[in-house]
């Protein structure tokens, strides 16, 4: 595994660079001036949009696109230190049409979109001209086990007819967004456990879909919103069932395996960024005679944070590497991408915690973007699943190699022979 990046990485890591700075973050102000006054998107989007489209920073995530379709064609590998740089401006990421949930939507859509929906769905998203969300946790059931999940499709004639509740479901007050794609269960309880639940395409503006709140996320309200939506006889037709009936976890782990890598590289460049926040502070704060950078214990919190980031990036690039390998290295990924999301939250919530220390009072106001950033690495502990969870995940991975590999450590006991041949040591 060679992470060095390529000639080609290194070229469009630059050129990424030198638009963000040169046309993104000079809107930052006004970004979120338009947000606070309620203006979203601000008008100014679909011009950087339309500009980034037309300088080849477009859909750079989707390795599978083919030649008639707009984008970039990137590896797993090669996307993720885009991510890191757009993941430092959170909003950045809409202008290269590359926000979640659309990167993981258009993924399954390009997986398993009939002819019909390709054309109504997935083709507007790839242009940027519509939004979407996925639609999968639940106010009333523990979401961490997404077996239990209980909005409910049924068949009446030749319509799907959906009833249930769902909540932080991410994008879905944005007004662009036209797409909900809905986990539920459509199977009966004697169907195996995993395969119960099916993938719906519900358009937002289906009579019985109601948008009841968009939820702050520790007081913290996004525009995009992470919302509770209500499917009451919501009715659709039978074509705008996505995939397979009973196959959406299936469907969902082709999902969840790259939008995992995105997400983690993207809060690898907001702890960068907290990082370079940080070292600036220090070396600006004065007091009790010295800077701040002359505190040992502050030189201590800028190495430990570099260790840190540095350590993170690398297994997210393993993992991103052993994605691209396929069937290959399936089940490794599977835990690497477990993985990363429990190191990168952590990660976060470590590194800006120092920055905000360092920044005294002004970490804990809107001024700078660390309030935000501790906000979402503490929210990611939860969210796309609870730590708890991915940790599982990596411990079954383990015993399962351990099993299979039962009393081959037997060697490096030093224990006389006839304590050796007993089955406990066996």
């Amino acid at each position: 595994m060679d992470f060095e990046y390529s000639s080609q990485v290194q070229q469009r890591r630059q050129r990424l660079e030198e638009f963000i700075d040169r046309f993104v973050l000079p809107y930052n102000a006004a970004w979120h001036r338009s947000v606070a006054q309620s203006v979203f998107p601000p008008p100014f989007m679909e011009d950087l949009k339309a500009l980034a489209k037309s300088e080849g920073l477009w859909n750079l995530f989707l390795p599978g696109l083919r030649d008639d379709e707009p984008g970039e064609r990137l590896s797993n590998l090669e996307y993720a230190p885009l991510a890191e740089i757009m993941g430092r401006l959170p909003w950045a990421s809409e202008v290269f049409n590359c926000s979640a949930p659309d990167t993981g939507n258009m993924e399954l859509l390009h997986l398993f979109a009939t002819p019909e929906q390709y054309q109504r769905w997935l083709r507007p998203l790839l242009e940027g001209q519509i939004r979407s969300a996925f639609a999968m946790s639940e106010p009333d059931v523990a979401s961490s086990d997404p077996t239990n999940l209980q909005t409910r499709m049924r068949h009446e004639g030749d319509e799907l007819v959906l009833s249930g509740r769902k909540w932080f479901v991410t994008g879905a007050a944005h007004p662009s967004c036209r797409l909900l794609i809905v986990m539920c269960r459509s199977g009966d309880d004697e169907l195996a456990k995993h395969a119960r639940h099916s993938m719906l395409l519900v358009p937002m503006d289906t009579p019985g879909v109601k948008l009841e709140r968009n939820i702050a996320i520790m007081q913290h309200h996004t525009p995009e919103g992470h919302c509770e939506i209500v499917f009451r006889e919501v009715r659709v037709p039978v074509g705008n069932l996505l995939g397979q009936e009973g196959a959406g976890f299936a469907m969902a782990q082709a999902r969840l395996g790259p939008g995992r890598v995105h997400h983690c590289m993207r809060t690898i460049g907001q702890c960068e960024l907290a990082l370079s926040l940080m070292c600036e502070r220090t070396l600006e704060r004065h007091l009790f005679g010295k800077y701040l950078s002359d505190f040992a214990n502050v030189q201590e919190w800028i190495a430990e944070s570099r260790l840190e980031i540095d350590q993170a990036r690398l297994l997210v690039l393993r993992a991103a590497w052993r994605l691209d390998q396929g069937q290959a290295q399936r089940e490794q990924a599977r835990a690497d991408v477990a993985a990363i999301k429990v190191v990168t939250a952590r990660l976060q919530t470590r590194v800006v915690n120092r920055a905000m220390q360092v920044f005294g009072a002004m970490g804990l106001s809107p001024d700078t973007p660390l309030a935000y950033f501790w906000t979402w690495g503490r929210a990611l502990q939860l969210l796309d699943g609870p730590d708890e969870v991915h940790l599982r995940s990596v411990a079954r991975h383990e015993l399962a190699q351990a099993r299979d590999k039962r009393g081959a450590t037997a060697a490096y006991f030093t224990l006389p022979e006839q304590l050796l041949a007993e089955p406990h040591i066996r």
